[in-house]
């Protein structure tokens, strides 16, 4: 127990919600946790004052997180403030579930010696299955099928709980998963949906082993509540009987997972479920100004359906937000690499920044700016843009484009997308290669006569003349419709669309940028050399040859880089200086979510978890045009951003701020003093013609206008090669 003296200093440490929420003697206890306001601090501290002032012996408490990493940091947190951790049972869902299927293997129907697989090793069974069974894989798809067979467990239900559909798909799925059942069961193999699933199921046809554990865990805890999926609340809701104590923490402000499995109406379902629910709400924030928790509040305060807080805090009251309405994501990138610099200047460093975004795709602009200006960087929690899996297909095609022989493009799209052509088949090819002292194309043409009737024929015969095709293509087309071309003629593009899990979207969207950053090289391209590429033979070698620079450009590794990623994975960090880019209607929030109210709702949940990132300045950025995920136009404002008070909003321009109503655009005022032109000048330019400057920035050597020009539309031009002639 502890002494008087430690309770008080245990206690002077937390305010008044958090000292309620840590000695509350409530049953059902729901503790609503602002962003920022110290929820770890108060799950540890209650943990703490359990075992401390209640006598709670350690085994006999069940605190649930959703990271192993905060699961370790809890622990060590609770053994320096009690001395004694040995025994608490602190876990993830799966770790928890996979100790307990460990002690009732037996009673779980398992031998002792049970394997769990990982997410490879399913797929590679799953494969296996589909070619045992004598389906098509590309009717029967591996990846669709593994995520159809976990968000069934993921939903609580074993095979033969699948509604019977008349959509071929499902009843083939569905059959696999019974198959797939027979066998995990035969060979003793549990995969990480199993394991929640087992242990539901093993409580439930066991009530002598349900009722020691209601019987041990008096207390449990859970963190991140409002992440909780189907299976994992069933889970709790038959461990929780009358006698058990139960404490959750969560913010239903902060549910973003959806697309995951996360249900939020988990939280919201609580105090239906559990009678007697005592709700303490920590709405004082540790971390943001006043003015970036104002916004929040009043951006949240338009989804209806949330149990409500509103955060607060004692500290400064902080810049306003600003807002910044780039003519397009160049542009945009342009203005925020300068606010960096000006932040840097001023004191600050890279490490205290983040540049936060809704889709990944948007990142290339963004990296493309930052090692243009020799800023480091780190894409946090994802591959740089160039690195991802989908980018590097596409790009392997085209580099056989420019030199069919070689090897290491050809073995990475062979078979991509399948196409029957599988290692066996490669294996010879490679020893053919060998033999011969050929490149691995030619040794495929020799052997491909030698190879009988069927699908691995076919499949090669198919690769043979998408890559002809190609061939013929970079002579015709300029470099953006080559790229189209190859992820259409490749199926690629089609691959990656039937593609399931969360990361499809994307997925695609990368490939679409992908498109964009060939049309934007080919426009920089003609400018700097003054001419015309009509097709791809002379621009597509240098495209390649920057995407190889680009790539070979090491990561910033260092703690001071700049950290650029998704909002997704930005919940649960923090950060003196925050861009959010893309505010723009169709992108934030998506355009998916914009006809459907629970999911427009999440995405302004997105924005929510986005703004309180901030601790001292939030700029937000949006583009007039965007060329992204394969379209283009003038965009609109992200409506986020009309929910935020305009007097919280200062807008800014590259050279001077004005206040104006978030739903018009920015106007720029002037240009730099040092540009040799005046906004509004017409100017003729030999390529594009006749056209108006409407911007410009830099100087000397790096001097750039924009340019609307009456038949090509806007373009940024650099002085020093454009040679732009004014017309009096």
């Amino acid at each position: 127990m502890l002494t008087d003296e430690v309770k008080d200093s245990f206690l002077e440490e937390l305010n008044g919600a958090q000292r309620q929420a840590v000695t509350s003697n409530a049953q059902r206890l729901l503790v609503l946790a602002g962003a920022g306001s110290g929820k770890t601090r108060v799950l540890v501290q209650r943990m703490a004052w359990l075992m401390t002032e209640h006598r709670v012996l350690p085994h006999q408490l069940l605190a649930v997180t959703f990271t192993n990493k905060a699961a370790a940091e809890m622990l060590r947190r609770i053994e320096k403030i009690t001395g004694n951790a040995s025994r608490l049972w602190v876990g993830t869902f799966h770790g928890l579930s996979h100790r307990i299927l460990r002690l009732h293997a037996k009673e779980a129907h398992l031998p002792e010696n049970f394997q769990i697989i990982d997410a490879d090793d399913q797929l590679r069974l799953i494969k296996r299955l589909i070619q045992e069974r004598g389906w098509d894989d590309e009717l029967c798809e591996p990846k669709r099928a593994m995520g159809f067979i976990n968000r069934q467990k993921d939903e609580g239900k074993r095979a033969q709980d699948v509604s019977i559909s008349t959509l071929p798909d499902v009843a083939m799925f569905t059959e696999l998963y019974r198959l797939y059942e027979q066998h995990c069961q035969r060979f003793a193999i549990v995969d990480f949906a199993e394991i929640l699933l087992r242990v539901y199921e093993l409580w439930r046809q066991n009530p002598d082993i349900l009722a020691y554990y209601q019987q041990r865990f008096k207390h449990i805890l859970v963190d991140e509540f409002q992440d909780t999926n189907t299976i994992q609340y069933a889970w709790l809701k038959l461990l929780c009987t009358q006698q058990n104590h139960i404490t959750i923490v969560g913010d239903d402000d902060q549910s973003i997972y959806g697309w995951r499995g996360a249900k939020i109406e988990n939280i919201h379902r609580f105090h239906k479920d559990f009678p007697d629910v005592v709700t303490i709400r920590l709405e004082q924030n540790y971390r943001s100004t006043s003015t970036i928790l104002a916004a929040a509040n009043a951006l949240i305060a338009h989804n209806a359906s949330r149990l409500g807080k509103e955060l607060w805090t004692q500290g400064v009251v902080g810049e306003p937000l600003t807002l910044y309405g780039a003519f397009n994501e160049i542009d945009e990138a342009r203005f925020i690499v300068e606010r960096i610099r000006a932040w840097c200047h001023g004191g600050g460093s890279f490490e205290d920044i983040a540049i936060l975004y809704r889709s990944n795709a948007q990142s290339r602009v963004l990296e493309q700016a930052l090692r243009q200006a020799n800023i480091a960087y780190r894409v946090y929690g994802g591959l740089r843009f160039f690195d991802r899996a989908e980018v590097k297909d596409v790009l392997a095609y085209m580099r056989l484009l420019v030199n069919i022989d070689d090897d290491t493009a050809f073995e990475r799209v062979l078979n991509l997308p399948p196409r029957g052509v599988g290692e066996r088949t490669l294996a010879s090819i490679r020893e053919l290669a060998q033999k011969e002292q050929i490149s691995l194309y030619k040794a495929a043409k020799q052997y491909f006569p030698s190879i009988p009737l069927g699908r691995i024929s076919n499949g090669l015969r198919q690769f043979f003349e998408c890559i002809e095709d190609m061939l013929v293509q970079v002579k015709m087309l300029p470099l953006s419709k080559l790229t189209q071309h190859v992820l259409e003629k490749s199926g690629l593009m089609q691959y990656v669309k039937t593609q399931p899990g969360e990361r499809t979207t994307a997925r695609v969207e990368n490939l679409h940028e992908l498109v964009q950053a060939a049309s934007q090289f080919h426009q920089s391209y003609d400018e700097m050399f003054e001419q015309t590429s009509y097709h791809s033979e002379d621009t597509l070698p240098s495209f390649l040859s920057e995407v190889a620079l680009d790539a070979g450009d090491r990561e910033a590794t260092q703690e001071s880089c700049i950290k650029l990623m998704t909002l997704h994975s930005a919940k649960g960090l923090e950060f003196p200086l925050v861009f959010l880019a893309g505010m723009e209607d169709g992108l934030f929030p998506h355009h998916r979510c914009l006809q459907d109210k629970a999911l427009l709702e999440e995405e302004r949940r997105l924005c929510y978890v986005g703004l309180t990132r901030a601790m001292r300045k939030l700029y937000l950025t949006y583009a007039e045009k965007r060329a992204f995920a394969g379209l283009s136009g003038v965009n609109r404002p992200s409506r986020f951003i009309d929910e935020i008070p305009s007097q919280l909003i200062e807008a800014m321009n590259m050279n001077a701020k004005i206040m104006m109503p978030q739903t018009s655009s920015p106007k720029r005022i002037a240009l730099n003093d040092d540009l040799p032109f005046r906004l509004g000048q017409r100017v003729l330019h030999q390529r594009f013609g006749e056209g108006v400057i409407i911007s410009g920035d830099g100087s000397g050597e790096t001097a750039r206008v924009q340019v609307n020009f009456a038949n090509e539309g806007r373009k940024w031009l650099v002085l020093a090669y454009a040679k732009l002639e004014p017309v009096e």
